[in-house]
């Protein structure tokens, strides 16, 4: 049996209790939704396709949302992220090349 290890890279401001309370952890995949955030460039798409199926086959994740920038050179929509936020586990925002 294989193990995968996660980081989560964010980390509550200091101070700000109410965040921290809102923090938690992914503890597995299995049942989980996983949004992509596909930052426009070349075959990120691809990467995403492949990454959502590796993990619904192998780690249970129950549900993939994908959505798209518009170009890789502006942030994503505040209302793209919001959205997400409110539908996934875990977001991955990704970039390809």
């Amino acid at each position: 049996m294989r193990t995968l290890t996660l980081f989560d890279p964010t980390a509550p401001h200091a101070g700000d209790t109410q965040a921290a309370a809102a923090h938690s952890t992914l503890r597995g995949l299995a049942g989980a939704t996983v949004g992509f955030i596909d930052n426009a460039k070349p075959n990120f798409n691809h990467l995403a396709d492949d990454l959502a199926e590796l993990l619904q086959s192998r780690y249970g994740v129950a549900k993939v949302i994908k959505r798209r920038k518009s170009s890789a050179s502006i942030p994503a929509d505040p209302a793209v992220i919001a959205a997400l936020s409110l539908e996934c586990d875990v977001v991955i925002a990704g970039s390809g090349d």
